[in-house]
């Protein structure tokens, strides 16, 4: 079995950045695609904050161009996600699903984290319609329409605080009744006269999918029991985001909600092992810093096989 000398695990701006890069020096990286090919952009619209494009451009077209330049300088694509990783000697062992095993002297690790959704038929529908679990990057599109944000915690507090800069109406919807942000963040949305709550209630379905668009939600009452239609424009998912790490447990050093620890910018615990976007970084979560942060990863490991050769 040939040894590859870089493999990217992962396919949003973090890993496809790292690509370009590794393939710019002549590393030949293999990208395994992931868990959702292209990332989350491929969920997203239009995208109008990435730098570059002073008309937007949409997600799925901005990762096809990323994928498509790091290929034009050697990149090469294995579809599907790795299903198992052996960290323990090097060269260090991939298999991807279906059973194709690799080896590697490297591994950028760029699986990202997902973002949690309700599990909705409708929902997932409508994903990209009205229904989106990223303000900043959508919050745009709906100027003086009437907005739902579904959470309880400081995400959902600082995307509906944000979303007031576009929506005319914004209104928390929660299951309980007190929320479980901090009190500044409570205290802010709160003093927000274009923010209301919905108190003890659930979102059971997303209505809009004859229309193409959203148009409301069915509430139900966790105390009651009781079922009624909230009429709005749009849906945003407040409820956290879940990295993409089950397979490097107890392999990568991780943090309690199982983010990949950052060691000295992109290394990890384990030489050779590089990390880059979502799947490490909690608190920016943009498709620009995600895919700087693959150049990051794409040059220390450079460095780092330049030394283990020397």
């Amino acid at each position: 079995m040939s040894v590859r000398n870089v493999m990217i695990l992962g396919s949003g701006p973090a890993g496809l950045t790292a690509a370009l890069y590794t393939a710019r020096a002549n590393l030949k990286p293999l990208v395994v695609e992931g868990y959702e090919p292209g990332g989350q952009l491929t969920l997203t619209t239009e995208v109008e904050n990435f730098p570059g494009f002073p008309d937007g451009i949409m997600g799925p077209d901005l990762m096809e161009a990323m994928r498509n330049q790091a290929a034009r300088f050697g990149a090469e694509y294995v579809s599907g996600n790795a299903s198992k990783v052996d960290l323990s000697s090097r060269p260090f062992t991939v298999t991807v699903d279906g059973g194709q095993t690799y080896q590697t002297k490297a591994i950028i690790v760029a699986t990202g984290a997902s973002a949690k959704w309700l599990g909705l038929e409708n929902e997932q529908k409508l994903v990209g319609r009205g229904v989106s679990s990223c303000a900043t990057c959508d919050g745009f599109f709906f100027r003086d329409k009437d907005l739902a944000v579904v959470g309880g915690g400081d995400s959902a507090m600082e995307e509906a605080t944000f979303l007031t800069k576009f929506a005319r109406r914004v209104t928390i919807v929660h299951r309980r009744d007190e929320l479980r942000a901090s009190k500044v963040m409570q205290d802010r949305a709160f003093q927000n006269e274009k923010i209301d709550f919905l108190w003890n209630k659930q979102v059971v379905d997303v209505h809009g999918v004859d229309e193409g668009q959203v148009t409301g939600l069915r509430l139900k009452d966790t105390v009651t029991g009781e079922e009624s239609d909230f009429a709005c424009d749009g849906l945003f998912l407040a409820i956290g985001h879940r990295p993409n790490t089950e397979i490097f447990k107890g392999q990568l050093s991780l943090d309690d909600v199982g983010y990949i620890q950052a060691i000295d910018r992109t290394h990890t615990n384990v030489p050779g092992v590089f990390v880059a976007g979502d799947v490490q970084d909690l608190l920016y979560r943009q498709a620009i810093t995600a895919a700087g942060s693959g150049c990051m990863a794409a040059m220390d490991c450079e460095k780092w096989l330049e030394a283990e050769e020397a």
